[in-house]
């Protein structure tokens, strides 16, 4: 099992200061690094950060973190290319899946995602699983090796939900709480999190 963390976005909702939401601080740690220790102190084997959009500022935020960088030098087309180039990574180490996290989401933990990542193998790792919050379906998600052509064929900004949409496979869903539903896009939305605006 590994995550990819989805770290090459264009923060283009905030606002004109040229502010950057992942290097934005929670409790003094800024909220890229505090998403990727999460990932490392998880469960899973390995955990993959794409980074793209202003990646040296956001790899030196990383460093020190058990975790392997990937640059996604077509980071501009939508969240897609993000998903396809940790998918490859994780998939060239043999994964049996995926673990798929947004890099912007400051109230997951490492114990969602091990409970995430527990689910799916309980299910033999065949099945979609996906983190709820009062019974909405939320994020991260888990997706299995067999999704592997599909995956590949993702484009644009619409991420997995299409495939998770149309796909047979049995979905199981774990509620982790409200933090299944909490990203943060606008300054308005970290200091509402309780985060501080920074870079």
């Amino acid at each position: 099992m590994s995550i990819i963390l989805l770290c090459a976005g264009r923060s283009t909702r905030m606002s004109d200061n040229h502010q950057h939401k992942l290097l934005c601080e929670f409790d003094g740690v800024s909220l890229v690094r505090r998403s990727a220790s999460a990932a490392s102190a998880s469960q899973a084997s390995t955990v993959f950060a794409v980074t793209g959009h202003r990646r040296f500022e956001i790899e030196a935020a990383l460093e020190g973190v058990d975790i392997a960088v990937i640059f996604n030098p077509f980071f501009g087309s939508g969240i897609a290319s993000s998903i396809t180039a940790g998918w490859r990574a994780a998939q060239a180490g043999g994964a049996d899946g995926c673990l798929i996290m947004l890099a912007d989401m400051p109230f997951i933990s490492s114990f969602d995602l091990d409970r995430l990542i527990a689910a799916f193998k309980e299910a033999g790792g065949r099945a979609i699983v996906q983190a709820a919050g009062q019974g909405r379906p939320g994020n991260p998600v888990i997706l299995p090796r067999s999704l592997h052509q599909g995956i590949l064929e993702l484009q644009g900004d619409l991420g997995a939900r299409g495939i998770i949409g149309h796909s047979k496979l049995a979905r199981i869903q774990v509620d982790i709480g409200q933090g299944a539903h909490i990203d943060v896009d606008t300054p308005e939305a970290i200091v509402a999190a309780g985060g501080m605006l920074k870079g």
